[in-house]
């Protein structure tokens, strides 16, 4: 393997991690978006871009469709707006662990650090075989340890699963297709 890829010589993140209490909080706060997207008749997702301060919430963004997942609009969006030198240190915040797509994006947009509520496969459980979520089985973490950047993953938190997972169980057994 490439000594690049090992993870001990690859580049980390500035700055200091998030705290337990504002991941939570980012979360919850994701969790939100995801709420308004279900009730504008997407998918319940929800992601957040947070600066390094761990505070100030810069973006947000809910499910677009089935391609345009919200962490990954809001990464191309982070990208357009924000230096690669910046977003390095800034953390992506998701309702719901990215999928290989949305993790690539986070990868190519430079957005350092990820949290997220709830994993790839507690969602498939969720969802099933729903034809609007063709859930792929590839972890985040797997995505980001083949890459050139050590990029900092949290996930799942079980102090949002129950609220996550009360959104998607509804909306996914009432919804056969969009």
């Amino acid at each position: 393997m490439n000594a690049a890829l090992t993870g001990h010589d690859r580049p980390t993140p500035p700055g200091s991690d998030p705290t337990p209490a504002q991941m939570v909080k980012h979360l919850q706060q994701a969790n939100q978006v995801a709420i308004r997207s279900r009730d504008m008749g997407r998918h319940p997702f929800g992601a957040l871009l947070v600066a390094p301060d761990h505070e100030t919430v810069l973006l947000e963004q809910g499910n677009v469709d089935t391609v345009n997942h919200a962490e990954s609009v809001l990464a191309r969006s982070a990208y357009s707006q924000f230096s690669p030198a910046y977003l390095w240190g800034c953390t992506l915040y998701s309702t719901a662990e990215p999928c290989a797509m949305c993790a690539g994006t986070q990868y190519w947009a430079n957005i350092g650090r990820l949290v997220y509520g709830i994993s790839e496969a507690r969602l498939l459980e969720l969802t099933g075989n729903h034809e609007q979520n063709p859930t792929l089985s590839v972890p985040c973490r797997y995505v980001f340890s083949h890459s050139q950047k050590a990029i900092q993953v949290w996930g799942p938190i079980a102090e949002v699963e129950v609220e996550i997972v009360e959104i998607h169980r509804e909306f996914w057994t009432t919804h056969n297709s969009l």
